[in-house]
């Protein structure tokens, strides 16, 4: 009898523990060919990256982290492979309270993964697409400059930096459009810190007050308010 009762309280006590709530994020997935490695959970905690979990894998790809989330922010799944090589290991993902599925493989880790259950990640990686587009033009144009024909050639030579400078204030008309059109993302706020603080601040300004209360409450939106006041 006794014993029976140790296995019913021990069981109590296991779900308790396993007990989901409506701020809990749950990231699973698998990484297709990894053998034998440590995978991280990370997040930026006082301008520090630190672990929040930490998980084993040996000879089976699969895992799962469950995380009180307070309000959608970036994380990061971090691989420490077998292999001596730290390139290739690091994940970024809007995390939400709810299911988030994040497939990938052991030799392209972060290239490409595919991420499915938050919709912050789906705005988040909407924006970093565009930021994509605007970068390889970028990088096509410095290219083309160091042509010798171009070299040789001053008013070709402008007519390229002139190019440049429209990519460059095309890239901030989106972002800010981007965060005017999207005040009921958690993405928004974490955007304007970290792809518009050089913006006019009065532009930044009027993004802040299309936030919703909800995203002006989160962690991203009180830092933004934060940096507004000074």
């Amino acid at each position: 009898m006794k014993r029976i009762l140790f296995v019913l309280v021990f069981g109590i006590a296991f779900l308790s523990c396993e007990k989901k709530t409506e701020s809990t994020m749950t990231v699973s997935g698998n990484i297709k060919g990894l053998k034998k490695g440590t995978l991280f959970l990370q997040h930026f905690q006082d301008s520090t990256l630190v672990a929040l979990d930490s998980l084993e894998i040996e000879g089976n790809g699969a895992f799962s982290f469950s995380q009180e989330v307070k309000t959608p922010e970036l994380f990061y799944l971090y691989l420490k492979k077998e292999d001596n090589n730290d390139i290739n290991d690091r994940i970024p993902f809007f995390g939400e309270s709810g299911e988030i599925i994040i497939n990938t493989s052991w030799n392209t880790f972060d290239m490409g993964p595919e991420i499915y259950g938050s919709k912050s990640h789906e705005k988040f990686q909407e924006f970093n697409d565009m930021m994509t587009n605007f970068n390889l033009r970028e990088l096509t144009l410095i290219q083309k400059s160091g042509l010798p024909k171009f070299q040789e050639d001053s008013l070709a030579l402008d007519s390229i930096q002139n190019l440049v400078n429209q990519n460059i204030v095309g890239k901030y008309r989106y972002t800010l459009n981007f965060g005017l059109n999207n005040g009921d993302s958690y993405v928004t706020p974490y955007i304007m810190l970290t792809s518009a603080l050089e913006a006019n601040p009065k532009y930044l300004d009027s993004v802040y007050k299309v936030l919703t209360p909800k995203v002006a409450s989160s962690k991203y939106g009180e830092e933004f308010k934060r940096f507004l006041d000074k």
